[in-house]
């Protein structure tokens, strides 16, 4: 149809969008197929030109934060463009208030909007019915926006609490399982990586130095070692055109639970659908689940670095790791870390340690000196004092298990049980049949309240007891049958002969210095290990047994 003289000429844009991009094509089929439709309908408006044709795919209608959506916002602002096409009104938006906002514009500028689909058309006085309509279709699109986004929220929130991976990008050391996109496996070269971290850590290497010997030995960050796979991963954390290691990317990696086997998601997350920036969320509302993965470091290791973490271990300047007794040391006082002073004698140097609060303050603490050679000989001593006497526990326990007495006793606490579970029975057969007298009018309601508060009593009574029997009934049966994985870890280092910094802090806790050089060691499985001690002293005090080695007691 030709122009005729006179007939406005519309320079215009058309504009397409959606919301998630179609795999790895260039432009995604469905905004190929809206360019195609608006094409198709303009061919028979000649009085309408097409100068640009905007696209923003992989963009959601919720915000007009859009890059192509504001180019040609500025082309219509500049004059440039006075008529927009769409397919239909989502098209340009699902936000109803800002859409509104944005036809409301196209209105004061005399731009021409055209929505094929819902058959609207500013310049058509034949369409201006739709008018009313048209605040209604945004409303309703505002809502179905709405309420995709609760599905997709409740969608992601069960498979988080099944303990499904939801992220766009596993975390280093990790990689999607490619059958399953939800399930976590191993990158077997970023988990060497890891566990390298972790074993520098315990060595005593500070977060720096590891950073430092990772960069020296060309090991890519994970920001680029993801882009090394061909990854579109992109990070906040990244400040240099290439993203190396850093102190910070080390302690991350100590602290991130991830390498233990569980998965904790949920840390950020949106207020609503209409607000794109993630804001951190209360740490009580994260979502934690346990063995969704294979760990990549032991459990030990992890809770011992974190210890550390939250310790004073920082390094001398002139050296690469921190000093021996680092973040272990502390006044049995005031309960303060020891200070590591280095005193020069002639030819010499003496290294001795004291209480910090005294140092900042005599009055406050005193010295509780101790030399460092004088505390080496004894930890290196209590250590193997330790672990033989646990090689003892272990030779006591196994004993116990071996006594028919024992299964004697099994078999007393059983039938202690099963009295027990009768008189609970018995107790309530009492309380319902003082319930069925009440209802029946027979028992005063004062008397069946005595009687509720008597037997209610006397069940709550009956209840502890049996469970007190079952604990013990369960240490009789299990004492030396299942091996104490608490003992099989002090186990692995008897045969050590030099005392390193890793060992110090896979054994021990903390180290208290009282005055007078005495020495309290705190040695890890500390519960473990009394537990153990009590447990032989009841059974050979119950049975008058005689251990074979007086020395685990």
């Amino acid at each position: 149809m030709p122009i005729l003289a006179g007939d406005k000429v519309y320079n215009a844009s058309t504009y397409s969008r959606l919301s998630d991009d179609d795999g790895d094509k260039p432009e995604s089929n469905s905004i190929t197929n809206q360019k195609e439709f608006i094409r198709e309908f303009l061919k028979s408006m000649p009085e309408i030109r097409i100068c640009s044709e905007r696209v923003d795919d992989g963009f959601s209608g919720v915000d007009f934060f859009r890059p192509d959506f504001q180019r040609m916002m500025m082309d219509i602002r500049a004059g440039k463009i006075d008529c927009v096409v769409v397919k239909d009104l989502s098209r340009l938006g699902r936000n109803y208030i800002e859409t509104g906002k944005y036809l409301n514009e196209f209105a004061e500028l005399n731009v021409r909007f055209i929505a094929i689909n819902d058959g609207y058309d500013s310049a058509n006085s034949q369409g201006q019915a739709n008018t009313i309509l048209l605040p209604i279709k945004n409303l309703m699109n505002d809502s179905y926006s709405r309420d995709i986004s609760i599905k997709v929220r409740s969608h992601l929130e069960l498979k988080k609490r099944k303990g499904e991976f939801v992220g766009a990008f596993a975390a280093y050391g990790y990689m999607k399982s490619p059958t399953n996109k939800n399930q976590l496996i191993i990158d077997e070269y970023a988990a060497a990586v890891v566990q390298d971290i972790f074993q520098w850590k315990l060595e005593g290497m500070s977060q720096q130095g590891i950073a430092d010997r990772l960069n020296e030995s060309g090991v890519l960050s994970p920001c680029e070692y993801k882009r090394s796979l061909g990854m579109k991963y992109t990070s906040g954390f990244k400040l240099n055109p290439k993203a190396l290691w850093s102190a910070v990317a080390v302690g991350r990696v100590l602290k991130n639970p991830l390498y233990l086997g569980v998965m904790v998601q949920g840390k950020k997350g949106r207020p609503n659908y209409k607000i794109k920036a993630s804001m951190d969320k209360p740490q009580e509302t994260w979502i934690r689940v346990e063995n969704t993965h294979d760990p990549i470091v032991s459990a030990d290791d992890f809770e011992t670095i974190n210890g550390l973490l939250r310790t004073d271990t920082r390094i001398a300047t002139a050296e690469k790791t921190v000093y021996l007794f680092a973040g272990l040391l502390f006044c049995a006082d005031c309960k303060q870390n020891m200070i590591r002073k280095t005193v020069p004698v002639k030819d010499k140097k003496y290294i001795y340690y004291s209480c910090s609060t005294n140092r900042s303050n005599k009055h406050d603490c005193t010295t509780h000196n101790i030399s460092e050679v004088l505390l080496l000989d004894t930890v290196t001593d209590c250590i193997r004092i330790h672990i033989d006497s646990i090689i003892n526990i272990e030779k006591s326990l196994d004993f116990i298990a071996s006594l028919p007495a024992q299964k004697d006793e099994a078999k007393k606490v059983d039938k202690q049980i099963e009295k027990l579970e009768s008189e609970h029975e018995q107790a309530m057969m009492f309380k319902i049949s003082a319930y069925e007298k009440y209802i029946e009018g027979v028992l005063p309601e004062e008397e069946f309240k005595q009687y509720q508060t008597i037997y209610t009593k006397k069940c709550e009574d009956i209840e502890k007891a049996m469970e007190n029997r079952r604990q013990e009934l369960d240490a009789i049966i299990n004492a030396g049958t299942v091996k104490n994985e608490w003992i099989e870890y002090f186990k692995a280092f008897q045969s050590v002969d030099k005392l390193e910094r890793k060992i110090l802090v896979k054994l021990i806790d903390k180290i208290y210095i009282h005055e007078g050089n005495r020495i309290e060691i705190i040695f890890k499985y500390h519960n473990e290990y009394m537990a153990a001690i009590e447990y032989i002293a009841s059974r050979t005090q119950h049975g008058n047994t005689e251990l074979p080695v007086k020395e685990a007691i």
